[in-house]
């Protein structure tokens, strides 16, 4: 029987979820949603035309000009290709800033439900469980030690050819850590019903089989 409802993966920057939620999804043969992207490319958007951090006028007029889509693994804004701008570290620095507001929140939570129709689906954020998918059959609170984010963060940047520096990008992922999880709207937390995987000592192949397997075995539950 073919998975037809929704995998929720949270968790904090740096725990493999996008990764991992690419393998279950591509194992299940379902539709996977890069929430983090979204926010990503907001904050890109709204960093580009000056518009701060803050609720507000300007803020509410920024959101209401601007359309953020996912198209498979091509992120759009306004119509634009901008995959690849919002994968850098000034981006990272910022997103979890813009994604603490509650008008951009708002903006994409419909956004983000929509996907849905489109039939099973595998998303991957920091309220997916607790706040987009309260519902989802199956959720899982993926984690790591904070040394082991920063360095796949850093492998990852460095495979790409960006010159970074491994201290400041571990320094970035506590700093990240506090903000998400002391922030009053949708804070980071891990939702009651979730299962807790730390994927400090696994790779993203084992931790997408034991999600697979939770999955499979909720279909037949």
């Amino acid at each position: 029987m073919k998975w037809t409802g929704v995998i929720a993966i949270d968790g904090p920057a740096g725990a493999g979820k996008s990764t991992v939620a690419r393998l279950v999804a591509a194992k299940l043969g379902i539709n996977y949603l890069d929430t983090g992207a979204l926010y990503r490319a907001l904050a890109y958007f709204l960093d580009s035309i000056s518009v701060p951090p803050v609720e507000g006028e300007a803020l509410n007029k920024a959101l209401f000009d601007v359309n953020v889509a996912i198209n498979g693994k091509t992120v759009l804004l306004n119509g634009n290709d901008i995959s690849d701008l919002i994968r850098t570290p000034a981006v990272d620095k910022i997103a979890s800033l813009y994604s603490a507001l509650p008008s951009v929140r708002e903006k994409l939570l419909s956004i983000q439900r929509d996907q849905v129709l489109k039939g099973g689906l595998v998303a991957d954020g920091r309220d997916m469980g607790t706040v987009v998918f309260p519902f989802a059959p199956v959720k899982i609170f993926l984690t790591a030690e904070a040394d082991v984010r920063a360095k796949r963060r850093y492998d990852e940047l460095t495979a790409r050819g960006v010159k970074v520096d491994y201290k400041k990008i571990l320094n970035e992922i506590h700093q990240r850590d506090e903000i998400d999880e002391k922030r009053s709207i949708s804070p980071l937390r891990q939702a009651s019903d979730a299962l807790l995987v730390d994927s400090s000592s696994m790779n993203a192949e084992q931790v997408a089989d034991k999600i697979v397997a939770l999955a499979r075995k909720a279909v037949h539950a």
